[in-house]
């Protein structure tokens, strides 16, 4: 019989706190701070800091830090409003630098 397995995750790269999972990836192309970094449509474990203005490769967006629910280390940021149409998408998800988790459950 085979061994079941739950789904696949990411985790801060700190403290191992799991905060995505893979099935709610968006977009493995977008840019972060630091690099690489992917869209997600959900998240868990994390707390969104304040909303503040910030000018994005594609244009002003209202972004608040997300940052780990354990170990509060900055792991990216949640889109709360893009002024731009063809931006909208990105509204109310959240971006998570590859640097900043790794794969839990894989």
């Amino acid at each position: 019989m085979g061994e079941l397995l739950g789904p696949r995750l990411y985790s801060c790269y700190k403290c191992r706190n799991h905060v995505c999972l893979h099935d709610d990836i968006i977009s493995k192309a977008f840019q972060g701070r630091h690099g690489r970094a992917f869209l997600f449509s959900h998240a868990m474990n994390i707390t969104v800091g304040a909303k503040e203005d910030r000018r994005l490769m594609t244009g002003l967006h209202t972004v608040a830090d997300v940052t780990c629910g354990d170990c509060s280390e900055v792991l990216g940021w949640k889109y709360e409003r893009a002024y731009e149409e063809s931006q909208k998408y990105k509204e109310g998800k959240f971006i998570f630098e590859k640097s900043k988790i790794v794969k839990d459950n894989w």
